[in-house]
């Protein structure tokens, strides 16, 4: 297996030649001209080690590095620095860089170098095996945002445990992947990920789903069928929209929870049920319970621990940094080459309010990508509700304006109903996948906006 390079230097001919230099070598390389770019390319391309330019824009070395650290902290770091640099490089080695080199560097010492970290790391079980090498740093998690480290700050403490977790947040703000992620990082990594979506399931097959049956339970029951907490024994049950289920089916879960033993339909003998359970919301749970449709007992046997996403509107820094991320993964995945955003098209995406969240900007970067003719995405290659879109709104409002965001997000999220509806011939099945929403959220969503 060829080992990866990563280069982040914003002087076009040093990529150059350092990348052709490596590529001589039998070295698999990646090459960016800011450190931004950088930390976006590393969970798609998992390099064995980054050659990392000190005077760079948008993120500088240090900066890069520190970004690096916190998400990657087995990840193998060689600065590159010009002689004045030097002390400072000193002490990235001192916080963990494997190396430096000077400026101009001697082709032979780099190559020596670079041999000497990938030795090293793959010595450790660092390179060459990213899956290990990227686990604790929760690598799917993207983000800088204060709020967002906190997140992933929780997920590793309590990854490894079996305790019960309840993740909650907006629509499209990435639960699922919170529920993957503590799944391959606790002891149960080796066992099955099994996800039923509550709020998709019919109430007459919501008990079969998760219980199974047995032969002749029922007319149709010609032979023995496990449900779903039996499929993810050993691994980890994801309960996605908790807040849908149904109170039959609430008053069944707890009492799975309780007993930690399920009965199959038309079943005589209890079996246990190995599975740990990870439950998701874009319901307030508690709202639910004083209106009487959630019951709070069980609430409090899912909220053992819980992990609130907060929307991409909260966390604005983020979205260049994921905008990096799904050029680089679309890239490779649609066979595209586009090398970035313009500054008006970015300027748009910044300012856009994103009701769908991360979901929503990842499949209107997806779209731009495909429009794009060119190397980069233009202002026009967007959807027509992001650069339409005026500047978002001022975080600092004067009080009596504070009340308008909520009406001003609600408002967004019933154009992008609106528009997907008009899109698929107002086909509801067709408009709730494009949303990944189930069905039955996009009804009550489309009865809430389009009362008349």
């Amino acid at each position: 297996m060829k080992a990866k390079i990563l280069i982040a230097d914003d002087e076009a001919p040093i990529r150059k030649v350092m990348t052709l230099l490596l590529k001589e070598e039998g070295y698999e390389v990646m090459a960016v001209e800011n450190g931004r770019e950088a930390v976006s390319a590393l969970p798609a391309f998992r390099p064995d080690v980054v050659l990392l330019d000190q005077q760079m824009p948008v993120l500088n070395g240090v900066e890069t590095f520190e970004a690096i650290r916190r998400r990657f902290p087995g990840q193998a770091v060689i600065f590159i620095t010009a002689y004045g640099s030097i002390p400072l490089a000193v002490d990235t080695v001192k916080k963990g860089a494997y190396d430096f080199i000077e400026k101009p560097f001697d082709n032979d010492n780099l190559l020596l170098k670079v041999k000497r970290a990938v030795e090293h790391c793959r010595a450790k079980g660092q390179a060459g095996t990213p899956e290990t090498r990227l686990q604790p740093a929760l690598c799917p998690v993207i983000g800088e945002n204060g709020g967002l480290r906190q997140v992933i700050d929780r997920i590793k403490r309590v990854a490894a445990t079996n305790a019960t977790v309840l993740v909650c947040g907006e629509s499209g703000t990435g639960k699922e992947l919170i529920a993957h992620t503590l799944h391959r990082n606790s002891s149960r990594a080796a066992g099955p990920f099994v996800a039923v979506n509550c709020g998709a399931i019919p109430l007459t097959l919501m008990e079969n789903e998760l219980f199974g049956h047995e032969k002749g339970a029922f007319t149709d029951a010609k032979e023995m069928q496990p449900g779903t907490f039996e499929r993810a024994s050993g691994g980890t049950l994801f309960l996605d929209e908790i807040g849908e289920l149904p109170a039959d089916a609430q008053v069944k879960l707890l009492r799975v929870l309780e007993e930690k033993r399920i009965t199959r339909i038309g079943g005589k003998n209890s079996i246990p049920a190995d599975a740990r359970i990870v439950a998701a919301t874009n319901r307030n749970l508690e709202e639910e319970v004083r209106k009487g449709t959630f019951r709070l007992d069980l609430l409090y046997r899912l909220n053992v621990f819980t992990v609130t996403i907060p929307p991409l509107r909260e966390r604005r820094e983020d979205v260049p940094l994921l905008t990096d991320f799904f050029i680089a993964k679309y890239n490779k995945a649609l066979g595209l080459s586009i090398s970035g955003v313009s500054r008006p098209a970015m300027e748009k995406i910044a300012s856009y309010h994103w009701p769908g969240n991360v979901r929503d900007l990842e499949n209107a970067i997806q779209s731009a990508m495909i429009l794009a003719p060119g190397g980069t995405i233009q202002t026009e290659h967007l959807p027509l509700r992001v650069k339409g879109c005026e500047q978002a709104e001022s975080p600092s409002l004067p009080a009596g304006e504070a009340g308008s965001i909520k009406e001003a997000n609600a408002q967004a999220e019933k154009d992008l109903i609106l528009e997907t509806l008009k899109k698929y011939n107002y086909n509801r099945t067709l408009t709730a996948e494009a949303l990944n929403v189930s069905r039955k959220t996009l009804f009550n969503k489309m009865k809430r906006y389009f009362k008349e």
